[in-house]
């Protein structure tokens, strides 16, 4: 490991525990910073309204470290809105936000949109499918920001348990992720889960970043993010245990894919020559092939936006 790497660990890598809530609380009230959280959703009806309530509970109405609560439907076929606006979230569909510009299907897509219906000076961004969820998630990711003003995105790491088997989670992460980071990007090689949904940062590092629209957006972030601000402004704090579900293999081959992909495009900038993956299913006569396009698409960053800079004048 690099020494700049192992330096970084002991320095920029923390415990939810080294920052008491008391103390990021006054760090919020002495610097007027606000917090927005967005959840990205997609038929996500058994979860969504469980973490909205904890943290409306713990963080809103205990004690005020949140200001606002968003989540961003993508365009779900359950409950999904209904039980977020229940729980207190205010809820946005992703085709209603910033609707020149056709919604394409994708994660990337929805937290690139978000950005324009959030407030605060700090967006954390926590997934939906969380169970058992706690507040320490937030607080966690936030509490470096509202208290260090040198650092400017925050990943959470966590245990993924998989079958009860501890640590075995992330399959995309260990067989895709790490490897590119630490070949292509070592100064990342640090961050225990870079493809972690549950990250924090300012909104002036947000809307300078380009949003790969899909399953690569944590990667090409955290890239894009050391070339713009550098390793010390990033960090990582460790928040326990992540539960949530679990997709199948083929899932998980699709969404390496689109990483590899975005990995690529900030290597070389060069030309894709497949931007698809077939992959194989059996059927009634042996093993079908099945194409899927992989995202080629990247959302510029914010402040290119014309609807973005005519609202912060407002």
């Amino acid at each position: 490991m690099l020494e700049e790497v192992e330096r970084w660990l002991a320095t920029r890598s923390w415990s939810v525990t080294d920052r008491p809530l008391h103390r990021i609380l006054a760090a919020k009230q002495r610097t007027g910073q606000s917090v927005s959280v967005v959840l990205p959703a997609l038929n996500e009806e058994e979860t969504v309204g469980d973490i909205v309530a904890v943290i409306r509970h713990d963080l809103m109405r205990q004690v005020p470290l949140v200001d606002e609560i968003v989540v961003v439907d993508s365009g779900s076929t359950d409950r999904t809105a209904a039980v977020a606006a229940a729980a207190g979230a205010r809820v946005v569909h992703r085709d209603t936000i910033l609707p020149r510009i056709p919604a394409v299907p994708g994660k990337g897509e929805v937290l690139w949109r978000s950005l324009l219906v959030t407030g605060g000076d700090v967006v954390c961004f926590v997934d939906a499918d969380l169970k058992d969820f706690s507040s320490d998630f937030v607080t966690g990711i936030v509490g470096p920001l509202l208290t260090d003003p040198d650092v400017h995105l925050v990943k959470a790491m966590y245990d993924r348990p998989l079958a009860g088997a501890t640590g075995q989670g992330g399959r995309v992460t260990e067989l895709m992720a790490r490897p590119l980071l630490n070949m292509h990007w070592p100064q990342l090689a640090g961050f225990v889960q870079p493809l972690g949904g549950e990250y924090a940062a300012r909104r002036t590092l947000l809307e300078q970043l380009p949003f790969p629209v899909g399953y690569g957006v944590e990667l090409g972030m955290l890239v894009d993010a050391l070339h713009l601000v550098g390793l010390d402004a990033l960090a990582q704090v460790d928040v326990g245990v992540r539960k949530h579900r679990h997709q199948d293999g083929q899932a998980l081959g699709r969404m390496s894919a689109a990483i590899y992909r975005t990995a690529q495009l900030r290597l070389a900038r060069g030309h894709l020559i497949r931007p698809s993956l077939t992959q194989f299913e059996r059927g009634e006569d042996g093993f079908e092939p099945r194409t899927y396009s992989v995202d080629t698409e990247e959302r510029p960053p914010m402040v290119e936006i014309a609807e973005y800079a005519d609202r912060r004048v407002a």
